[in-house]
């Protein structure tokens, strides 16, 4: 009779739940993670700190514009015409002008690199104006190629506004019919370049969080041994991995959600497209990041190495070939092909698009669908890396 109770009460216990019970392991596994990010200081520098520091340097610090330029105005001529073209540069807010005397001593300017260039009127400048043959010297230090090409075009433009101003006053008579050139710039109307290097910022944000702070955290888990004591636990390699993932994650998206309100409220930087989109894409990006960074910390198993080889794998690439702040295009054909095994490229190809030109689906879906698959060969790869520890 006895062993009939026994036998009824183990029939009428309740069943045992295997994914009720990896439920409550990965969530004790979170909650103990969340509270190991919220006592390290540097986790809390590195997810919330850094990306405001990142957003405000590159933001008010780096630009492709020139603004200021020193130039010296050598003025042979000091008719009414030298004066108007004069202004077109003084009054400019690309450049920052310095009258000399002579064409000698503008060239030791230039040389002592007090000036970046030499604009030079020449003499009878009026008398060439009416002719229709005047020209005005512009010489700049080409040194750096990139400015100085700029630099040509301000000067171009300041020397036709002074044209079109000359020739609404009907100083100069067209001699035939002219061709005028109207320029208009789609998704950055402003030719801000900040319009362009903030959205790329949001990928070194979620680099730096979702990579190089994972691979360094969990790397230092590795050297102290307190990753391996989870292995005599009952959770699984794939729960202890999602368990350790998930407070970066939720890390990440934060850092994420700072760099877009402070791309908008900061800089006045448009999100042309979806929130949503980029939340998804994002999420993506964020998954290719932490499975690199579990990956390479399951690998090493130290901090130092850790983070050299996170560095190269994620965040040089993040920065110089993923074109953020370097046209891929304008690379040799074989840096080209190279771009294409790194996940930052796909990720900034979106984030430009979304933020300057909206919802442009064959731009944005290709490269969503290249992020996820990387997202889910990472994240097996890191599993497999970890299971191999356990044999």
């Amino acid at each position: 009779m006895a062993y009939q109770t026994g036998e009824g009460s183990a029939m009428n216990a309740p069943a045992s739940h295997p994914a009720r019970n990896s439920l409550r392991r990965i969530l004790a596994l979170v909650r103990k993670e969340s509270w190991q990010v919220v006592r390290d200081p540097s986790s809390i520098a590195v997810g919330i700190v850094m990306p405001m520091i990142l957003l405000i340097l590159f933001g008010y610090g780096l630009s492709f514009d020139l603004k200021n330029l020193p130039v010296a105005m050598v003025i042979e001529d000091s008719s009414a015409e030298a004066r108007n073209a004069v202004s077109g540069f003084e009054l400019s807010p690309y450049f920052q002008t310095h009258r000399v005397m002579t064409m000698a001593e503008a060239q030791r300017l230039l040389m002592n690199k007090t000036v970046n260039g030499i604009v030079r009127i020449p003499p009878q400048f009026a008398r060439d104006v009416e002719a229709g043959t005047a020209e005005i010297q512009f010489v700049v230090n080409g040194s750096d190629a990139n400015t100085a090409r700029i630099a040509l075009g301000y000067a171009q433009g300041a020397v036709g506004i002074a044209a079109a101003r000359q020739m609404a006053e009907g100083k100069i008579v067209s001699n035939g019919a002219t061709i005028d050139l109207e320029p208009r710039l789609w998704f950055n109307a402003a030719n801000d370049s900040t319009y362009f290097l903030v959205p790329g910022l949001i990928v070194l944000v979620m680099t730096l969080i979702g990579a190089l702070l994972t691979a360094l955290v969990i790397a230092r888990e590795w050297e102290r041994g307190t990753f391996e004591a989870l292995f005599v636990t009952p959770a699984l390699p794939s729960e202890i991995l999602l368990g350790k993932t998930v407070p970066y994650f939720v890390l990440g998206m934060l850092g994420l959600a700072l760099s877009v309100i402070g791309s908008q409220v900061l800089f006045g930087v448009p999100l042309r497209g979806s929130l949503w989109i980029l939340v998804v894409v994002s999420t993506f990006y964020l998954l290719v990041a932490l499975g690199i960074g579990l990956l390479i910390s399951s690998l090493t198993k130290n901090q130092f190495v850790a983070s050299q080889i996170t560095l190269i794998v994620t965040f040089l690439p993040a920065m110089m070939l993923s074109g953020f702040m370097f046209d891929i295009r304008s690379m040799p054909y074989a840096i080209q092909v190279i771009t294409h095994i790194f996940p930052a490229r796909y990720f900034v190809s979106v984030l430009q698009t979304l933020f300057l030109a909206g919802d442009i689906w064959p731009v944005i879906l290709p490269n969503a669908a290249v992020l996820a698959v990387m997202a889910a060969v990472l994240m097996t790869a890191s599993v497999f890396a970890t299971r191999k520890k356990l044999g």
